[in-house]
């Protein structure tokens, strides 16, 4: 049987209080939510909510049998213990509900990872507090105030090291990776966005999941939920853009209020993003026009300080709306996200625009020319250049002439596999840059 819960949640005076995502965020943890309470005043000290909001809060637990109270808002310890003396039941806030919900999706070492980092950057600065609040009751474990003693804070401390390390150690192995796929022709498109967007289901469309299972470059793909957090770490497929060889990712979802310690968690994860050839900003169409301008500030303040690669806003979910209301969104977003792309990625609709507009905005290609031996040899480089390059004219004489456009790490091999190449400064004067038609 699911455990009940009550959410709560307090707003400066004049701001609009809405539950929707805490709602969603409950619900992906498993929780019945039985019941919501919001309130419009200045923030408690004691309580986080007003004193006479408490007592109601407590009825309504009482009332609707609940087990759980969570805040939408950030609790310190000394408001987590005074809420659960009154109201008698465990008291969540946002963030202890997300590590939860991390905690139960993280499945590969490198999420388990980052969720337990997350945590422990969590309870950091307010070891001090918990660990004199369990002294006072003389309780270990009173109210979720778990095992404290004075060593708490060290052993914290201790073991963030200790996972950092261990996250650099598979950052780097993740890294060789990105390396290998680069050199072997591959460009990396990586997805971004708020959670729930339909980032999952966008890659799926995109991947052609059903044939790739036993694609040796790819990763097992997400699974496709309306849930948030359906992706921790990262998952990665081959896509097909024509004449190019692609790989997208997917990666964990942002939320509003992204705390810096939750980005800090993730960054490795987010590296996938971050170092990316092209990312995809995919973004919820149905939101509200006030709700879809509030998650892109989120994304923006995210990406842009690391992203250094073009990004391409996706407006998803069009199936849900009419055309007017698909062009009003586009216009009441347009000086944050120009020149989007608007699909359906459920109904599988415009994703061929997408695909187009990936290849187009994707790092242009040089061109260049390349003699080759007439041997065995020297066919056996033409047939892997048609299949890492796009070979423009090939002529047979003496010898062979590849006219071809590619990345510059297949350039360089191709020119290492030829003993006829002239001389690094004969070679350069050759090629020209051009786009990727």
């Amino acid at each position: 049987m699911k455990e009940r819960a009550v959410l709560v949640k307090r707003v400066d005076s004049g701001e609009e209080a809405s539950l929707e995502e805490m709602r969603e965020l409950a619900r992906a943890a498993g929780y019945v939510v039985a019941d919501e309470v919001t309130q419009s005043r200045k923030r408690d000290p004691a309580y986080e909510i007003g004193r006479g909001k408490v007592d109601e809060v407590a009825r309504l637990v009482e009332r609707v049998g609940a087990s759980k109270v969570i805040f939408d808002n950030e609790l310190g310890p000394y408001q987590v213990y005074n809420l659960g003396n009154e109201i008698g039941v465990e008291i969540d806030d946002r963030f202890t509900l997300i590590l939860e919900i991390f905690g139960d999706r993280a499945g590969s070492r490198k999420a388990q990872l980052q969720v337990e980092l997350a945590e422990l950057n969590y309870e950091l600065p307010r070891a001090d507090a918990k660990a004199s609040l369990a002294k006072r009751e003389e309780r270990p474990g009173f109210m979720g105030l778990g095992e404290y003693d004075e060593k708490r804070k060290s052993d914290i401390k201790n073991r963030i090291s200790r996972i950092r390390d261990e996250l650099d150690t598979l950052s780097e192995r993740d890294e060789g990776w990105r390396r290998e796929r680069r050199d072997s022709g591959f460009e990396l498109v990586a997805l971004a966005g708020y959670t729930n967007a339909g980032k999952s289901t966008l890659m799926r469309s995109l991947a052609d999941v059903e044939e790739q299972t036993d694609h040796p470059d790819i990763d097992e793909t997400a699974e496709a939920r309306n849930e948030p957090f359906t992706t921790l770490g990262t998952t990665t497929r081959s896509m097909h853009v024509p004449g190019r060889d692609v790989l997208l990712s997917d990666t964990v979802g942002f939320i509003s209020d992204l705390p810096h310690w939750l980005v800090q968690s993730f960054e490795s994860t987010l590296d996938e993003v971050y170092l990316a050839d092209l990312v995809l900003l995919v973004v919820d169409a149905s939101d509200p026009v006030d709700e879809m301008r509030d998650k892109l500030v989120t994304c923006h303040d995210t990406l842009w300080k690391r992203v250094e690669a073009p990004v391409v806003t996706v407006l998803n979910k069009a199936d849900l709306l009419t055309e007017e209301e698909v062009q009003e969104r586009v216009k009441a977003v347009e000086y944050l996200a120009p020149d989007p792309v608007v699909v359906s990625a459920k109904e599988d609709e415009n994703l061929d625009e997408l695909v187009a507009r990936v290849k187009d905005e994707l790092p242009d290609w040089e061109r260049t020319t390349v003699e080759l031996p007439m041997s065995d040899e020297g066919m056996s480089t033409v047939s892997w250049l048609y299949d890492e390059a796009e070979v423009l004219d090939v002529e047979y004489d003496d010898e062979i002439h590849v006219d071809f456009k590619a990345r510059d790490e297949i350039i360089a091999k191709a020119r290492h596999r030829s003993p006829l190449e002239a001389s690094g400064a004969e070679r350069a004067g050759s090629k020209e840059t051009v786009p990727a038609n």
